[in-house]
């Protein structure tokens, strides 16, 4: 077993030119989007949110059906996005500092440009349900794509070598191969997926801008008229509705899922304490799900693969020269360029627009922000690791913890931000302390889930061994525990990271008691530009932020990708 060291030298991740275009890319929708938002309607009027625990099981229903479209959605972009990033080096160029910007994008800064921009051209509910499945899913993707990428490239070469030599199709390596050794990663990172959704609920569900209001009718919506009204009896029947869903999900789904993906494993050894689900149990033993199985799911199953694959004694098809489909696509590709670089030239007429005095403001304000960032996220990993190891090892205290964890991480940290900040206030530099444990209460969850998903996927005959070698709990954690977890905690720690720069948007400037409190940083400055509609200085924020994001993870996280891809998998 290797031990847990750095490698001195690894190869340099300038910037490209595939970066210089994709950031001009999101330039020129951002400069559209504002476009659009001059366009929508000046006077929206949103739907009334009813505080009756009688409207309770009608709003979780609509928002359980939008954090599952929004999830469905997550998953559709993850698992192609994250195989051809991970399988083709090309497109791997482009497709990671795509991934990069991406995740940098502050949703909670560009979701009035989005709900503007739908709602000029859509009828307003579609609006607001469109943008509010944007912003869960946006909360929901980044983490599986990256979860999905580092399982691939962290695969073990004999499992490849094996594919190899079966001659598996690209279709059949992808279910018998990439998604069983995935599967622990993902159902993992699903759980954190759903947290982060419940988390961003009030935010998706009720939203204005100005005049016009975007509120949908969920609980979301419900916690947030109940908080603003002060009744703390609604505020609790939301809560226990949230928690009961939470709770149902762990029994009826992440459970059963867990107990089941535990086969997936990679030892040679069965754990003495599997995982076990009475909701897996009981449809195993069930004749209408065996029915349902071998009549309904091995069918339709047979029927895709059949689509995807073609037929068996189907003959090879013969390569073919340039097409007029070529030809349009390539086409198609320079007028797309041709719109990016349109776009980009008029974004710099709005960027133009933005003073000296606010540049200087935005780069001390992204200084002060990354070192809020960098301290919630060393925070995150001082007790997220030590906990996700104990929860990852124990299935008694998993048993105990993981509904738990589930339920702490789903109550949106926004809600209570308020008492926090004037908890802290009076203390010296309290809304400081306040964004740094916003940031914490919003990311460390990322962290705490992938830890726990590398430490059960640790193979029992690897612990075995330890103890045969009668390692110390220092040692063994230095030699097995952390190697192990090592890509793990990478892929927790670029989306913590990325959580951390968006939060800092509600965590930097916060209304409390209709009054404003706001520090220093690249996410307060983005709220007052949203809050005074100044889209240059809105733009400007947002495009800094983006490049600093993408910077810190190809220097930083991409490299540290690549030491976990080349001497931290399990070979």
């Amino acid at each position: 077993m290797r031990r847990f060291r750095f490698s001195p030298a690894l190869p340099k991740a300038p910037f490209t030119a595939a970066d210089v275009v994709l950031l001009l890319g999101v330039a020129s929708l951002a400069y559209a989007g504002v476009r659009l938002a001059f366009g929508a309607p000046p006077v929206i009027a949103g739907p009334e949110i009813s505080t009756s625990p009688g409207a309770l099981p009608w709003y979780a229903f609509l928002s359980l059906a939008r954090m599952s479209v929004a999830y469905l959605l997550s998953l559709a972009f993850s698992l192609p996005y994250g195989a051809l990033a991970a399988s083709r080096p090309a497109l791997r160029k482009v497709l990671l500092p795509l991934l990069d910007v991406l995740q940098s994008i502050p949703i909670l800064s560009f979701l009035p440009v989005v709900l503007l921009g739908l709602a000029s051209v859509l009828p307003e509910r579609a609006a607001s349900e469109l943008a509010a499945i944007i912003l869960i899913f946006t909360s929901q993707a980044w983490n599986l794509t990256f979860s999905f990428y580092q399982s691939m490239t962290t695969m073990p070469l004999e499992l490849r070598e094996a594919s190899s030599i079966f001659r598996l199709g690209r279709w059949l390596r992808f279910v018998t191969l990439h998604l069983p050794f995935a599967a622990l990663g993902l159902i993992w990172n699903s759980i954190m997926s759903w947290a982060g959704g419940w988390f961003f609920l009030m935010a998706a569900e009720i939203f204005t801008v100005g005049p016009r209001d975007f509120r949908l009718p969920g609980l979301g919506s419900y916690l947030q008229t109940a908080a603003n009204e002060g009744n703390g009896r609604a505020i609790a029947y939301g809560l226990v509705t949230l928690v009961g869903i939470i709770v149902a999900m762990d029994q009826l789904v992440w459970r059963p899922l867990l107990a089941w993906a535990d086969k997936f494993k990679i030892e040679m050894t069965e754990s003495d304490e599997p995982p076990t689900s009475w909701a897996l149990d009981a449809l195993s033993g069930s004749r209408l799900a065996r029915a349902f199985r071998t009549n309904v799911a091995a069918p339709c199953a047979e029927r895709i693969e059949r689509w995807i694959t073609g037929p068996l004694d189907a003959p090879p098809r013969p390569e073919k020269g340039p097409t007029r489909a070529s030809l349009a696509a390539k086409v198609g590709v320079a007028i797309v360029v041709l719109a990016i670089g349109y776009a980009a030239f008029r974004a710099t007429d709005l960027l133009a627009r933005v003073s000296g005095a606010d540049w200087r403001r935005l780069v001390l304000g992204l200084l002060a922000t990354a070192a809020r960032v960098s301290v919630s996220l060393l925070l995150a990993l001082a007790w997220t690791i030590p906990v996700g190891v104990a929860i990852g090892q124990s299935r008694r205290l998993a048993l105990v913890l993981q509904p738990l964890v589930q339920v702490v991480a789903s109550i949106p940290a926004t809600a209570i931000f308020p008492i926090i900040v004037i908890a802290l206030l009076r203390a010296p530099g309290g809304l400081d302390i306040a964004a740094v444990l916003l940031m914490l209460l919003g990311t460390q969850w990322y962290l705490l889930f992938n830890v726990i998903a590398g430490t059960s996927a640790i193979p029992v005959d690897l612990r075995y061994t330890s103890d045969l070698l009668q390692l110390k709990p220092l040692e063994r954690f230095k030699t097995l525990v952390l190697p192990a977890l090592f890509p793990y905690i990478i892929t927790g720690a670029i989306t913590a990271s990325g959580g951390a720069w968006n939060a800092s948007i509600v965590a930097e400037h916060v209304v409390v008691g209709g009054k404003r409190f706001a520090t220093l940083g690249i996410g307060s400055i983005i709220a007052e530009a949203t809050a005074q509609g100044n889209y240059p200085l809105l733009l400007a924020a947002t495009l800094l932020l983006i490049l600093c994001v993408s910077a810190v993870n190809r220097f930083v996280w991409r490299r540290l990708y690549r030491l976990a891809e080349e001497r931290y998998r399990l070979d």
